[in-house]
C-alpha cells in the first residue's frame, strides 16, 4: 500500500515570533505549488459519458515540466489519477450527456501525493508537435503550468461548467479521446518533497 506523506504543519499554530515555525515555512515554501495554479495533463485513455461510471478511475500524465526557480518540481509525464465524480449519458437522460472529472492524486519521482484539481478546459492536442518545455524565473508565482506546443484549441461539442463538469453542446455524449489535453486548476496547494 502506498502511504501518503504527512501533512505539512502550518505556521498558524505557531507561537508568535517563533523562529522554528518561520524556518519550517521557508523550508517547505519552495516546494509548494499554490492553489489556483493551472497544469495541463494528457489523458491516457478514452472517456465518454456514454460508458463512464461514477467513481471510475482514469490516468493522465503531466504534459510539460513544471518549474520553480529553474528546478523541475514536477517532470513532464508524471502520473495523475482522476476520478469520474458524476456522469449522465445522453440516452439515460434524454438530453445531452455530461460528466464531471476531478483529480485526486499525483505521482512525482515515484512518490504519491494527494491533490485536488478541477478541469477548466478540454483541448484537442496536435499529435505532430512535441511538448514545449518552459522555464520559470524567481519565486513560487513563476511556476508555469504546462504551456503546450501544438494545441488545436477547445474540443468542439463540449463545454465545461463550474466544478469541472464537461457537457455535450448538442444532444449526444461527451467523448474525450486519448491524448486530449485537460487544463486543470489546483483547488488546494500541492506540496512536493
Amino acid at each position: 500500500a502506498m502511504v501518503a506523506p504527512p501533512a505539512v504543519a502550518s505556521s498558524s499554530g505557531g507561537v508568535a515570533g517563533s523562529d522554528v515555525y518561520r524556518d519550517r515555512d521557508r523550508r517547505y515554501g519552495d516546494r509548494e505549488i499554490p492553489a489556483g495554479t493551472e497544469i495541463d495533463v494528457r489523458l491516457e485513455e478514452a472517456l465518454s459519458s456514454e460508458t463512464a461510471t461514477i467513481e471510475q478511475r482514469f490516468e493522465a500524465t503531466t504534459a510539460a515540466d513544471i518549474y520553480q526557480n529553474d528546478r523541475v518540481l514536477i517532470p513532464a509525464g508524471s502520473r495523475v489519477r482522476g476520478v469520474v465524480s458524476s456522469v449522465d449519458s445522453a440516452s439515460r437522460t434524454d438530453r445531452r450527456g455530461e460528466m464531471t472529472l476531478a483529480f485526486d492524486q499525483i505521482t512525482v519521482n515515484g512518490r504519491v501525493y494527494p491533490m485536488r484539481a478541477t478541469v477548466l478546459q478540454a483541448l484537442e492536442a496536435d499529435k505532430d508537435n512535441e511538448v514545449a518545455k518552459i522555464g520559470g524565473g524567481g519565486g513560487v508565482g513563476a511556476i508555469i503550468g504546462g504551456i503546450i506546443g501544438g494545441v488545436k484549441g477547445a474540443i468542439l461539442g463540449a463545454v465545461i461548467g463550474a466544478g469541472g463538469t464537461i457537457a455535450a453542446t448538442e444532444g449526444s455524449d461527451v467523448k474525450l479521446d486519448p491524448g486530449t489535453i485537460l487544463r486543470v486548476r489546483l483547488d488546494e496547494t500541492l506540496v512536493v518533497r
